[in-house]
């Protein structure tokens, strides 16, 4: 029987890393808890500024190819 075969009757499949395989269910398991948490809303007040002032030079630059370049 193949030792993949055997990892898989064993009960669960086995990535192949013996002891390290732990390392990656406990990174996968923070990595799933920092996706749950929530944006601050300092953040989010932020990255709404940014939007802004980036949409205002977008206009400001519309305007001026409008005028000929000026």
């Amino acid at each position: 029987m193949s030792q993949q075969r055997t990892r898989m009757q064993a009960g669960r499949a086995d990535d192949g890393l013996g002891p390290n395989s732990d390392i990656g269910a406990r990174l996968r398991a923070l990595y799933g808890s920092v996706q749950d948490e929530g944006v601050p809303d300092q953040l989010l007040d932020l990255l709404e500024k940014l939007d802004n002032a980036e949409a205002a030079q977008v206009d400001a630059q519309k305007g001026k190819s409008a005028r000929g370049g000026e």
